[in-house]
């Protein structure tokens, strides 16, 4: 069911009317034919983001002149040239511009970077157009996208909710119609999860797929890419910014071919495991259950050998607590160490919020014995993992969260219950960062509610052209690009028509 909070089409004028359904891939395809400039499409999505913005507040940083500036100065090219992107507030250095990491100290700090990210160039490389950042949780640690700094981002679908984390801001922004495609980042399924949540395509790519230079390294468990409408968008991105640079400590191996010829390139039939259950037994959500099982009948019915299978060590190991977790969540010592830098001195708990604070007590408890232990533990679980797709299985379908979207203000200051009520989250997600697989969610599923339910699939390491094969395949039989969370555009045809 749509809903009232969402600015309705008519609250929209023109340009950025038209266009606000329209994929990036149908909207570079508008400039390139001269039927719009760079900078009417991205005074639309400016328009956009003014009206709708105040409803579920995913942009919290707005570079509208720089982003003009950029349109008039910049070269008009690249797959994306002229589209209008966002940037998440974490992992995405841009020269000039500030990053708060969602901590109010650092964003009354407010000390612009000195240079891009490798992945911010190859951004800008492809064309996009960055009009802005979004919303993360602090540190990017939390499954709710709520900082304190900026205040809750809003589910579009039903602004009782959330979109989840850390990339909670981007999927509200793409979700809404402000941008057709936005950055986001993956520790722990902080891009799937938010996708789940909010009716997108979220593709966590393979360790070593796409650099983390030249400020961060490849070994840890968080990726950076993006999150989308469209399959074909998700494709066409990760061949303009897939990649090695110098000096990476991992690299996958280079794709057979562009990833966009998988989107018509039906799979030949795959055997499929199906976990529609947590892995240590318990039940899931009844919904998102139900989200496995509508998605597997799908599966068969296109030819494809669905099995009741997983991996065992998803059941033997917890992923939630313990050394899993720790491999998890030791980057953030170096968000820590940054914020300390900043302030050039020890930070206190004023510095941050109370759980982020909890959890950067417990890291500096850690030992060196604790942290080889973590990692010994996580080699063994990799190598396990992983046999189970050279055994023979080509995918793994679960659910992307063993819950819906949780309401706004589920997440209290305790620590015991925050790491409860984000396990709910991250069951599913948070092994194949551990492993560095490949694993995507799709908007398959809605509930009653109208709320949407993610499922995951999860591929062999290196392996992102099967799930863009996949993921084009259901998509073709089952679109869920038109489906909005407001009345559909009734001039999206006129928009259309002029590309």
């Amino acid at each position: 069911m749509p809903h009232e909070h969402l600015a309705p089409d008519v609250a929209l004028r023109g340009l950025a009317r038209e266009t606000r359904w329209m994929d990036a891939t149908d909207q570079a395809r508008l400039v390139r034919s001269g039927g719009v400039t760079a900078l009417e499409l991205v005074d639309a999505a400016i328009e956009r983001i003014t009206a709708l913005n105040p409803a579920v507040n995913a942009v919290v940083m707005e570079w509208y002149d720089h982003a003009r500036s950029l349109v008039a100065h910049q070269a008009a090219e690249g797959p994306f040239a002229g589209v209008p992107f966002l940037l998440k507030d974490f992992m995405a250095p841009y020269a000039g511009q500030t990053m708060s990491n969602g901590n109010g100290r650092l964003k009354d700090l407010a000390v612009p970077s000195t240079a891009d990210s490798t992945l911010v160039s190859r951004f800008r490389g492809t064309g996009l157009i960055t009009v802005g950042r979004t919303n993360t949780p602090e540190f990017a640690a939390m499954g709710t996208t709520e900082p304190r700094a900026w205040g809750p981002t809003r589910n579009p679908w039903n602004p009782a909710y959330s979109t989840g984390g850390s990339s909670g801001g981007a999927t509200a922004a793409v979700a809404a119609g402000m941008v057709p495609i936005a950055h986001a980042s993956d520790g722990s399924g902080s891009i799937r999860i938010p996708a789940a949540l909010s009716g997108l395509v979220g593709l966590k790519p393979s360790r070593g797929r796409i650099t983390a230079g030249p400020f961060a390294d490849e070994w840890g468990p968080a990726v950076s890419f993006a999150v989308s409408r469209t399959v074909r968008d998700t494709a066409a991105l990760l061949d303009a910014v897939c990649g090695p640079s110098v000096g990476d400590l991992v690299v996958a191996p280079a794709p057979d071919r562009p990833y966009v010829r998988e989107l018509d390139a039906a799979p030949a039939p795959l055997r499929i495991g199906v976990l529609d259950r947590l892995p240590s037994g318990g039940a899931v959500h009844a919904d998102c259950a139900a989200a496995v099982h509508d998605a597997a009948a799908l599966l068969e019915e296109l030819g494809h050998q669905v099995e009741s299978a997983f991996p065992p060590v998803l059941g033997q190991a917890d992923v939630a607590d313990g050394p899993l977790a720790l491999m998890a969540t030791s980057p953030m010592l170096g968000s820590f160490r940054h914020l300390a830098d900043a302030l050039g001195r020890d930070l206190t708990a004023a510095d941050m919020e109370p759980l982020t604070w909890a959890a950067y007590q417990k890291l500096k408890r850690v030992l060196a014995d604790d942290y080889l232990q973590a990692y010994a533990e996580s080699v063994r679980y990799r190598r396990q993992m992983q046999q189970w797709w050279a055994d023979g299985f080509d995918l793994l379908l679960t659910p992307t969260t063993a819950a819906p979207a949780p309401a706004i203000g589920s997440y209290s200051g305790d620590p015991r219950q925050a790491a409860a009520l984000g396990a709910r989250y991250i069951v599913f997600t948070r092994p194949f960062n551990i492993t560095g697989q490949p694993a995507v969610s799709l908007p398959l599923h809605w509930n009653r509610a109208g709320l949407p339910i993610g499922v995951q699939f999860a591929a062999a390491h290196g392996r992102e052209d099967l799930l863009i094969a996949i993921a084009a395949q259901l998509e073709q039989a089952r679109p869920w690009a038109q489906r909005t969370p407001s009345p559909p555009n009734e001039n999206l045809g006129e928009a259309r028509a002029r590309v």
